[in-house]
């Protein structure tokens, strides 16, 4: 089971896209300056920015996600809070269209459904590992290490698209498309595919870069009489 997929399950919503805006003031003539210097930048330079930007502990962020099944024709939203630690933790708690927790410590992973009282369990690194289910963002130094990186087209200014290519591919995780701000270097959206062309659009706003984002936040105890589930893995 792909993470992605799991919104698509009936125990599941899933995952994310990204658009953060934030207003500089500066000169109109250093805009049009940075803007052309940042047009000719290469791929490790506009990943070198992107680590920069992202070189705090953690940071948390508002998110939507549409993910859409190509076979069917079905397009699912989902949308809620992001709180991501390095290196390896991640919270994904949604808010609709139903309630819903996804944890990863690095090693375990619980998805909770409060109105069922129901609790999913599995090894993170199956869902997370490798890049997938946007695990990159744990610590973005990674990309570097999983993807061969291209500069794609991209339409309209004021940003950069990154075509990411895992090196080890799996079914579920074809390709990664990023959407960078030129201004800022955050990563604007996330657009993941998989070999049978079914897409996972992240849209993050709001983001707020802070070293002291909780461990509390990334572990989780089992609520008394709740349903257990293992998650399997391939």
């Amino acid at each position: 089971m792909n993470f992605f997929s799991i919104r698509f399950s009936r125990f599941f919503n899933l995952l994310l896209p990204l658009v953060m805006v934030m207003m500089v003031p500066v000169l109109a003539e250093d805009t049009t300056k940075s803007t052309s210097e940042n047009s000719r930048l290469s791929v490790s330079d506009i990943l070198d920015r992107v680590e920069k930007r992202y070189a705090w502990t953690g940071f948390s962020a508002d998110f939507y996600q549409e993910s859409t099944i190509k076979t069917i024709d079905i397009t699912d939203t989902a949308e809620g809070k992001l709180y991501v630690k390095r290196p390896d933790k991640m919270r994904w708690e949604y808010t609709a269209p139903d309630v819903q927790i996804i944890i990863s410590d690095g090693l375990e992973l619980w998805v909770f459904r409060p109105a069922d009282n129901q609790v999913m369990m599995g090894k993170a690194p199956a869902f997370f590992g490798g890049g997938k289910g946007a695990g990159f963002l744990t610590d973005v130094r990674s990309i570097r290490e999983q993807f061969d990186v291209s500069i794609a087209p991209q339409n309209g200014g004021g940003i950069h698209v990154l075509k990411l290519v895992p090196r080890s591919q799996t079914a579920e995780l074809a390709a990664i498309t990023l959407t960078i701000s030129d201004e800022t270097f955050d990563v604007m959206t996330i657009v993941t595919e998989n070999t049978y062309g079914d897409e996972t659009r992240i849209t993050l706003t709001g983001l707020q870069l802070n070293a002291d984002v909780a461990d509390a936040l990334f572990t989780f105890e089992v609520p008394e009489g709740a349903e257990i589930l293992e998650l399997e893995s391939r």
